[in-house]
């Protein structure tokens, strides 16, 4: 009935205090990744309030997973409420860790700090404002004592933004996220409180290596420089490649419009000497690091490849080794190695998924409108619970900006998480077949 929905909307927008807070304190663990500092502190904060709310709570260390150690475990919790019968179970994921300051903050990364209707910090947006705005969903629901005849699950997962490997990868390999124990996941990404994310693009993160030789600094003519090498492979991909990526174009409907293309992102190029901070004194001394005279026998370039839904992995690994086949034919002495750093394929949930369905009515009752649906331009955990899991019925959706996502005064608003909790619990409520209207 209606008056259910409504009560369940009033309920949430009563704990809109309660719901700052619990943003507040996810902000105020910094959990930075790397390394993977706090992980543990945040997940028991998490697991510690959603045991007093009557969740089963366990913490999953995945052990000998990426970046695990005794130094920096990585330590995810996952909580489950059972309902009444044998209903489905609705999983909500996010991840806890958040990605290094920077520079140019206005206000502390790590404050929480209230101000002008926005809750300020590193992680507020991506998404600490979402996993709290999805725990205190699932806790109106429990307050309200509507019988639930399925389950609801709430997990804080590690390393998303570095792969999450030893977060939603790990746990998918080992049956958390699949049938029979979960049907339907909502991930809180800041992906907008009206707009449904069904995917995202594809990723090939490669390194690859050119080779010189080494020689005294004074006579580079007897050595041959790798870094010359590689500055010829960048002058090619930014000449060549990048040209040819800016005409393929995509269906699929990514946001910002300017993802819609095949992207290159050069991550980083190190060559030579080891990378030092040289610095001088007033009369212009060395006082730090001083170089060492050597021509560079090895460069080694980082490459970010984002490729559409039209492209084929293969194709977009050859594509690179074309080129750097080319230039062993016509550029003297040049050699090179291309290694996989991590590749993952496109996504996409149908449109007419049960989750994607929920939701969309879920935000046209809150927010008076129909929703907008969308693709991701970067990968987020989706890709781990479909390949592994093996589970299709899967979004991103979350209060928050996404261009503001790893930005200086990182925000997310006030009343989108309201709102965005608010669609949350509806769209549970739709899933599980609880008549609301």
């Amino acid at each position: 009935m209606r008056q259910v929905t409504d009560a369940i909307l009033q309920r949430i927008d009563a704990k809109r205090d309660e719901l700052i807070a619990l943003t507040q304190a996810l902000i105020q663990i910094p959990t930075i990744n790397p390394p993977g500092d706090a992980y543990e502190a945040c997940a028991r904060l998490m697991g510690e309030r959603l045991r007093a709310r009557g969740f089963a709570v366990e913490y999953v260390r995945a052990v000998g997973a990426p970046g695990d150690s005794d130094a920096y475990p990585r330590v995810n919790v996952v909580a489950r409420h059972e309902g009444s019968g044998s209903g489905p179970c609705v999983h909500f994921n996010g991840h806890i860790d958040v990605v290094e300051v920077g520079s140019g903050w206005t206000v502390d990364p790590f404050g929480g700090t209230l101000q002008d209707g926005k809750v300020y910090g590193r992680g507020s947006c991506d998404m600490k404002g979402g996993i709290a705005a999805s725990m205190i969903a699932c806790e109106a629901l429990i307050e309200a004592g509507i019988d639930l005849p399925g389950a609801i699950e709430i997990s804080g997962t590690v390393d998303e933004e570095s792969g999450g490997f030893s977060g939603v990868g790990y746990l998918a390999q080992r049956g958390y996220f699949s049938a029979p124990r979960v049907q339907h996941v909502i991930i809180p990404e800041p992906l907008g409180v009206d707009r449904v994310c069904l995917g995202h693009r594809g990723v090939w993160w490669g390194e690859v290596e050119t080779f010189g030789r080494i020689a005294h600094g004074s006579m580079p003519f007897l050595g041959d420089s790798a870094v010359s090498h590689m500055a010829a492979f960048l002058h090619l991909l930014e000449t060549d490649l990048q040209p040819r990526l800016q005409q393929r174009h995509t269906a699929e409907p990514v946001q910002p419009e300017g993802a819609r293309v095949s992207t290159l992102n050069i991550n980083g190029v190190h060559g030579g000497h080891p990378e030092q901070r040289y610095t001088t004194n007033q009369a212009g001394e060395p006082t730090g690091d001083l170089p060492a005279p050597v021509v560079a026998h090895s460069c080694r370039a980082v490459l970010d490849r984002r490729f559409i839904a039209e492209e084929n992995l293969d194709a977009v690994k050859q594509e690179i080794v074309d080129m750097l086949d080319e230039l062993t034919r016509v550029r003297p002495g040049f050699r090179y190695a291309v290694r996989d750093i991590m590749s993952f394929v496109p996504t996409a949930t149908p449109a007419d998924a049960p989750v994607v369905q929920a939701t969309a009515r879920a935000i046209a009752r809150v927010l008076g409108r129909e929703p907008s649906y969308i693709s991701s331009p970067g990968t987020y955990d989706q890709k781990h619970i479909q390949r592994t899991g093996q589970l299709r019925d899967c979004i991103a959706y979350g209060p928050g900006i996404l261009d503001l996502a790893h930005q200086p005064d990182e925000y997310v608003g006030i009343d989108e998480l309201v709102q965005s909790a608010q669609v949350m619990a509806l769209a549970v409520l739709d899933l599980q077949s609880v008549p609301t209207a």
